[in-house]
């Protein structure tokens, strides 16, 4: 049984804006997968819930003229996963939301849920970080932009603000056009398991596909926020993408990282995942980019 005090279904983003400035103590729910979790565990006892599920105005992908990619918050995994603009221009984002929990929860669960849930074991987060995505916040007082770099700000933590919604997760042309892409998930099982570590690269090439123009590399359970590393980043540019370089941006990614020891792994174990995840992960995204290494 889930302790609800009540559940209000919302009938558009404005409806829901105001249900959560009417009652202080109303939180968002859109496909549940977590926060139902934390009601049967006790944590959110008596909760007064706001639905937005499968609102219209918050659920699909579309492109826009000038090539921006905008998928909707309430999108499930596996819509986005099966979608085509996803499949054609983003597909290392539709492999790694396609590796959260299990068909059930990919039904379900939802990206903007993972996102805003704020665990840096979220599967959509290293590769969303690593696509330099804007999300878009909107309360009653209107309307603000998030870089996804800025949106974690620790454990379980976003800069999102109760009284507000995650609208749109924007991703522009120059953020993907000419990259590949690559996920890597650690875990103790193939499937229904939590990353122990996740990895995300782009990478983009020059015309020798051997040199790197441009390198994003991204991680969850890293640190207590998913992290970019941008230092590890600015080691390949302009360098022939080799075991040697590929070593160097693993010792720097591992530098960057703050892995904590966990029943899932230990620091120790998690700091040579990060050296190894990189080297597969950005040499996977080079072979999409259709690299020779």
């Amino acid at each position: 049984m889930f302790d609800i005090k009540q559940l209000y279904r919302a009938t558009s983003v404005a409806d829901a804006l105001n249900a959560l400035q009417n009652d202080p103590d109303s939180e968002l729910i859109a496909g549940g997968t977590d926060v139902l979790i934390r009601v049967r565990e006790g944590k959110m006892a008596g909760a007064s819930l706001v639905s937005i599920h499968e609102l219209p105005e918050l659920t699909g992908v579309h492109m826009e003229d000038d090539g921006t990619i905008v998928i909707g918050p309430c999108t499930p995994f596996a819509a986005i996963t099966a979608n085509q603009i996803i499949q054609t221009h983003l597909p290392a984002l539709g492999a790694a939301v396609d590796q959260v929990g299990g068909p059930q929860t990919r039904e379900a669960g939802t990206i903007g849920g993972n996102l805003c849930n704020g665990a840096t074991s979220a599967d959509s987060a290293p590769m969303t970080l690593a696509l330099n995505a804007e999300l878009v916040l909107q309360s009653a007082e209107g309307t603000r932009i998030v870089p996804s770099t800025e949106f974690h700000t620790g454990p379980g933590r976003t800069v999102r603000r109760r009284d507000e919604i995650l609208t749109e997760i924007r991703i522009r042309p120059e953020n993907y056009q000419g990259f590949g892409g690559h996920y890597t998930k650690y875990g103790k099982r193939a499937a229904m398991e939590i990353a122990t570590l996740g990895c995300a690269a782009l990478v983009k090439l020059e015309d020798d596909k051997k040199t790197v123009s441009e390198l994003r590399l991204a991680y969850g359970v890293a640190a207590p926020t998913p992290i970019r590393c941008p230092q590890a980043e600015a080691i390949a540019t302009g360098r022939i993408l080799n075991d040697a370089l590929l070593d160097e941006i693993a010792q720097a990614a591992a530098s960057q990282a703050a892995p904590r020891s966990s029943w899932r792994a230990s620091r120790e174990f998690r700091l040579q995942l990060i050296e190894e995840l990189a080297r597969r992960t950005i040499r996977a995204a080079a072979k999409q980019a259709g690299g020779v290494c």
